[in-house]
Protein backbone atom coordinates (compact mmCIF):
# COMPACT_ATOMS: atom_id res chain seq x y z
CA UNK A 1 0.00 0.00 0.00
CA UNK A 2 1.31 3.43 -1.00
CA UNK A 3 2.27 5.69 1.92
CA UNK A 4 1.04 9.20 1.18
CA UNK A 5 0.49 12.40 3.13
CA UNK A 6 -2.20 13.46 0.64
CA UNK A 7 -4.40 10.36 0.77
CA UNK A 8 -4.91 8.28 3.90
CA UNK A 9 -6.86 5.28 2.61
CA UNK A 10 -7.05 3.62 6.03
CA UNK A 11 -8.54 6.75 7.57
CA UNK A 12 -11.11 7.01 4.76
CA UNK A 13 -12.18 3.40 5.26
CA UNK A 14 -12.35 3.87 9.03
CA UNK A 15 -14.43 7.04 8.53
CA UNK A 16 -16.84 5.26 6.19
CA UNK A 17 -17.33 2.46 8.70
CA UNK A 18 -17.81 4.94 11.55
CA UNK A 19 -20.38 6.90 9.54
CA UNK A 20 -22.27 3.70 8.77
CA UNK A 21 -22.24 2.75 12.44
CA UNK A 22 -23.50 6.20 13.38
CA UNK A 23 -26.34 5.89 10.83
CA UNK A 24 -27.30 2.44 12.13
CA UNK A 25 -27.12 3.74 15.70
CA UNK A 26 -29.38 6.69 14.89
CA UNK A 27 -31.85 4.32 13.17
CA UNK A 28 -31.88 1.97 16.15
CA UNK A 29 -32.36 4.85 18.59
CA UNK A 30 -35.23 6.15 16.48
CA UNK A 31 -36.91 2.75 16.44
CA UNK A 32 -36.60 2.48 20.20
CA UNK A 33 -37.98 5.98 20.80
CA UNK A 34 -40.96 5.51 18.45
CA UNK A 35 -41.50 1.76 18.78
CA UNK A 36 -41.72 1.52 14.98
CA UNK A 37 -39.42 -0.11 12.46
CA UNK A 38 -41.41 1.36 9.54
CA UNK A 39 -42.38 4.99 10.14
CA UNK A 40 -42.75 6.21 6.58
CA UNK A 41 -42.45 5.25 2.91
CA UNK A 42 -38.67 5.61 2.83
CA UNK A 43 -38.26 2.93 5.51
CA UNK A 44 -40.14 0.31 3.46
CA UNK A 45 -42.52 1.62 0.83
CA UNK A 46 -44.51 -1.59 0.26
CA UNK A 47 -44.94 -2.42 3.96
CA UNK A 48 -45.87 1.18 4.77
CA UNK A 49 -48.48 1.17 1.98
CA UNK A 50 -50.04 -2.06 3.25
CA UNK A 51 -50.09 -0.73 6.81
CA UNK A 52 -51.72 2.54 5.74
CA UNK A 53 -54.45 0.67 3.88
CA UNK A 54 -55.14 -1.43 6.98
CA UNK A 55 -55.20 1.70 9.15
CA UNK A 56 -57.87 3.11 6.84
CA UNK A 57 -59.97 -0.04 7.33
CA UNK A 58 -59.46 0.16 11.10
CA UNK A 59 -60.74 3.74 11.07
CA UNK A 60 -63.74 2.69 9.00
CA UNK A 61 -64.48 -0.16 11.41
CA UNK A 62 -64.61 2.39 14.23
CA UNK A 63 -67.46 4.07 12.36
CA UNK A 64 -69.12 0.68 11.89
CA UNK A 65 -68.86 -0.05 15.60
CA UNK A 66 -70.34 3.35 16.40
CA UNK A 67 -73.30 2.57 14.13
CA UNK A 68 -73.78 -0.86 15.72
CA UNK A 69 -73.51 0.62 19.23
CA UNK A 70 -76.31 3.02 18.31
CA UNK A 71 -78.34 0.08 16.99
CA UNK A 72 -77.77 -1.73 20.29
CA UNK A 73 -78.92 1.27 22.30
CA UNK A 74 -82.07 1.72 20.20
CA UNK A 75 -82.79 -2.00 20.46
CA UNK A 76 -82.26 -2.01 24.24
CA UNK A 77 -84.65 0.91 24.72
CA UNK A 78 -87.25 -0.74 22.49
CA UNK A 79 -86.90 -4.07 24.28
CA UNK A 80 -87.25 -2.47 27.71
CA UNK A 81 -90.36 -0.59 26.61
CA UNK A 82 -91.80 -3.68 24.91
CA UNK A 83 -91.31 -5.80 28.02
CA UNK A 84 -93.05 -3.16 30.12
CA UNK A 85 -95.97 -3.11 27.68
CA UNK A 86 -96.17 -6.91 27.80
CA UNK A 87 -96.35 -6.77 31.59
CA UNK A 88 -99.09 -4.15 31.38
CA UNK A 89 -101.07 -6.35 28.99
CA UNK A 90 -100.89 -9.15 31.54
CA UNK A 91 -102.19 -6.79 34.19
CA UNK A 92 -104.96 -5.73 31.82
CA UNK A 93 -106.09 -9.32 31.47
CA UNK A 94 -106.58 -9.55 35.22
CA UNK A 95 -108.76 -6.42 35.13
CA UNK A 96 -110.72 -7.61 32.09
CA UNK A 97 -111.44 -11.06 33.52
CA UNK A 98 -112.52 -9.48 36.81
CA UNK A 99 -114.85 -7.16 34.90
CA UNK A 100 -116.53 -10.17 33.29
CA UNK A 101 -117.92 -11.23 36.65
CA UNK A 102 -121.71 -10.54 36.46
CA UNK A 103 -121.95 -10.37 40.23
CA UNK A 104 -119.92 -7.13 40.49
CA UNK A 105 -121.68 -4.12 41.90
CA UNK A 106 -121.57 -0.88 39.87
CA UNK A 107 -118.95 0.81 42.06
CA UNK A 108 -116.51 -2.12 41.77
CA UNK A 109 -117.05 -2.29 38.01
CA UNK A 110 -116.38 1.46 37.77
CA UNK A 111 -113.16 1.06 39.75
CA UNK A 112 -112.00 -1.80 37.53
CA UNK A 113 -112.77 0.25 34.43
CA UNK A 114 -110.75 3.17 35.84
CA UNK A 115 -107.80 0.84 36.48
CA UNK A 116 -108.14 -0.53 32.96
CA UNK A 117 -108.10 2.94 31.42
CA UNK A 118 -105.08 3.94 33.53
CA UNK A 119 -103.14 0.89 32.27
CA UNK A 120 -104.18 1.62 28.69
CA UNK A 121 -102.96 5.20 29.09
CA UNK A 122 -99.67 3.95 30.50
CA UNK A 123 -99.14 1.72 27.45
CA UNK A 124 -99.65 4.72 25.20
CA UNK A 125 -97.17 6.79 27.24
CA UNK A 126 -94.49 4.09 27.17
CA UNK A 127 -94.85 3.75 23.41
CA UNK A 128 -94.32 7.48 22.95
CA UNK A 129 -91.33 7.58 25.31
CA UNK A 130 -89.46 4.59 23.81
CA UNK A 131 -87.06 6.93 22.02
CA UNK A 132 -83.28 6.94 21.69
CA UNK A 133 -81.42 9.59 19.72
CA UNK A 134 -84.55 10.52 17.83
CA UNK A 135 -85.44 6.95 16.85
CA UNK A 136 -88.62 5.30 18.11
CA UNK A 137 -89.21 1.75 16.93
CA UNK A 138 -92.57 1.26 18.68
CA UNK A 139 -94.75 4.27 17.87
CA UNK A 140 -95.44 3.45 14.22
CA UNK A 141 -93.27 6.25 12.80
CA UNK A 142 -90.54 3.85 11.59
CA UNK A 143 -90.65 0.80 9.39
CA UNK A 144 -87.02 -0.05 10.18
CA UNK A 145 -83.54 1.46 10.39
CA UNK A 146 -80.44 0.22 8.57
CA UNK A 147 -77.02 0.32 10.23
CA UNK A 148 -73.69 -0.12 8.42
CA UNK A 149 -72.10 -3.52 8.96
CA UNK A 150 -68.73 -3.37 7.16
CA UNK A 151 -65.82 -1.03 6.40
CA UNK A 152 -67.00 -0.42 2.82
CA UNK A 153 -70.47 0.65 4.02
CA UNK A 154 -72.13 -1.61 1.42
CA UNK A 155 -73.51 -4.15 3.89
CA UNK A 156 -76.19 -3.37 6.44
CA UNK A 157 -78.03 -4.77 9.44
CA UNK A 158 -81.68 -3.75 9.64
CA UNK A 159 -83.50 -3.22 12.91
CA UNK A 160 -87.18 -3.71 12.17
CA UNK A 161 -89.82 -1.60 13.91
CA UNK A 162 -92.76 -3.04 15.85
CA UNK A 163 -95.93 -0.96 16.08
CA UNK A 164 -97.10 -1.23 19.71
CA UNK A 165 -99.48 1.71 19.54
CA UNK A 166 -103.05 1.24 20.75
CA UNK A 167 -105.38 0.19 17.93
CA UNK A 168 -102.40 -0.75 15.79
CA UNK A 169 -101.45 -3.98 14.06
CA UNK A 170 -100.33 -5.68 17.28
CA UNK A 171 -102.47 -4.18 20.05
CA UNK A 172 -106.14 -4.17 19.06
CA UNK A 173 -107.54 -2.18 22.02
CA UNK A 174 -107.93 1.53 21.44
CA UNK A 175 -107.28 4.37 23.84
CA UNK A 176 -111.04 4.83 24.30
CA UNK A 177 -111.84 1.18 24.94
CA UNK A 178 -113.78 0.28 28.08
CA UNK A 179 -114.70 -2.69 30.26
CA UNK A 180 -117.68 -0.92 31.87
CA UNK A 181 -120.01 -3.83 31.11
CA UNK A 182 -119.74 -7.60 30.91
CA UNK A 183 -120.34 -7.44 27.18
CA UNK A 184 -117.56 -4.88 26.67
CA UNK A 185 -115.18 -6.83 28.89
CA UNK A 186 -115.89 -10.04 26.97
CA UNK A 187 -115.10 -8.37 23.67
CA UNK A 188 -111.93 -6.80 25.07
CA UNK A 189 -110.73 -10.16 26.39
CA UNK A 190 -110.71 -11.64 22.90
CA UNK A 191 -108.77 -8.64 21.59
CA UNK A 192 -106.40 -8.76 24.56
CA UNK A 193 -105.55 -12.44 24.14
CA UNK A 194 -104.71 -11.85 20.49
CA UNK A 195 -102.69 -8.74 21.34
CA UNK A 196 -100.66 -10.52 24.04
CA UNK A 197 -99.69 -13.23 21.56
CA UNK A 198 -98.71 -10.73 18.88
CA UNK A 199 -96.72 -8.53 21.27
CA UNK A 200 -94.83 -11.50 22.67
CA UNK A 201 -94.00 -12.64 19.13
CA UNK A 202 -92.83 -9.12 18.27
CA UNK A 203 -90.62 -9.04 21.35
CA UNK A 204 -89.15 -12.39 20.33
CA UNK A 205 -88.31 -10.97 16.91
CA UNK A 206 -86.75 -7.90 18.52
CA UNK A 207 -84.69 -10.12 20.80
CA UNK A 208 -83.40 -12.13 17.83
CA UNK A 209 -82.39 -8.93 16.04
CA UNK A 210 -80.71 -7.60 19.17
CA UNK A 211 -78.74 -10.84 19.42
CA UNK A 212 -77.67 -10.53 15.78
CA UNK A 213 -76.51 -6.95 16.30
CA UNK A 214 -74.62 -7.94 19.44
CA UNK A 215 -72.89 -10.84 17.67
CA UNK A 216 -71.90 -8.68 14.70
CA UNK A 217 -70.64 -5.93 17.01
CA UNK A 218 -68.45 -8.49 18.76
CA UNK A 219 -67.13 -9.66 15.39
CA UNK A 220 -66.32 -6.10 14.30
CA UNK A 221 -64.44 -5.52 17.57
CA UNK A 222 -62.42 -8.72 17.08
CA UNK A 223 -61.75 -7.86 13.43
CA UNK A 224 -60.49 -4.41 14.41
CA UNK A 225 -58.20 -5.98 17.04
CA UNK A 226 -56.85 -8.47 14.49
CA UNK A 227 -56.16 -5.70 11.97
CA UNK A 228 -54.38 -3.66 14.64
CA UNK A 229 -52.27 -6.70 15.49
CA UNK A 230 -51.52 -7.22 11.80
CA UNK A 231 -50.38 -3.63 11.37
CA UNK A 232 -48.25 -4.02 14.48
CA UNK A 233 -46.61 -7.12 13.04
CA UNK A 234 -45.72 -5.12 9.93
CA UNK A 235 -44.44 -1.88 11.43
CA UNK A 236 -43.68 -2.38 15.13
CA UNK A 237 -40.06 -2.70 16.19
CA UNK A 238 -38.80 -5.69 18.18
CA UNK A 239 -37.71 -3.79 21.28
CA UNK A 240 -35.62 -6.64 22.70
CA UNK A 241 -33.76 -6.99 19.40
CA UNK A 242 -33.30 -3.23 19.05
CA UNK A 243 -31.99 -2.96 22.62
CA UNK A 244 -29.35 -5.62 21.97
CA UNK A 245 -28.49 -4.02 18.63
CA UNK A 246 -28.16 -0.59 20.26
CA UNK A 247 -25.61 -1.83 22.75
CA UNK A 248 -23.61 -3.55 20.01
CA UNK A 249 -23.64 -0.41 17.86
CA UNK A 250 -22.50 1.74 20.78
CA UNK A 251 -19.48 -0.54 21.18
CA UNK A 252 -18.85 -0.45 17.41
CA UNK A 253 -19.04 3.33 17.49
CA UNK A 254 -16.37 3.54 20.17
CA UNK A 255 -14.15 1.05 18.33
CA UNK A 256 -14.69 2.90 15.05
CA UNK A 257 -13.64 6.18 16.64
CA UNK A 258 -10.47 4.56 17.98
CA UNK A 259 -9.75 2.96 14.60
CA UNK A 260 -10.11 6.34 12.89
CA UNK A 261 -7.79 7.92 15.44
CA UNK A 262 -5.16 5.25 14.79
CA UNK A 263 -5.54 5.59 11.02
CA UNK A 264 -5.10 9.37 11.26
CA UNK A 265 -1.77 8.86 13.00
CA UNK A 266 -0.39 6.62 10.21
CA UNK A 267 1.06 9.45 8.05
CA UNK A 268 3.34 10.39 10.94
CA UNK A 269 5.38 7.29 10.00
CA UNK A 270 6.58 9.30 6.97
CA UNK A 271 8.51 11.62 9.28
CA UNK A 272 10.72 8.76 10.42
CA UNK A 273 11.77 8.17 6.83
CA UNK A 274 13.41 11.57 6.69
CA UNK A 275 15.35 11.47 9.95
CA UNK A 276 19.12 11.54 9.53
Amino acid sequence: MTISVNTNQSALIALQNLNKTNDDLALSQNRISTGLKVQGPKDNASVWGIAQAQRADIGALSAVKMSLDRATSISDVSMAAGESISDLLNQLKEKVVSAMDPSLDPSSRTALNADYKALIKQISQITKDADFDGANMLDGTNTGIRFIANADANSFITLAAQNLTLGGSLISMTATSSIGTVTLATAILAQLDTSIGKVNQALGDMGAQAKQIEAHNTFVTKLSDVLNTGVGNLVDADMAKESAKLQALQVQQQLGAQALSIANQAPQVILSLFKG
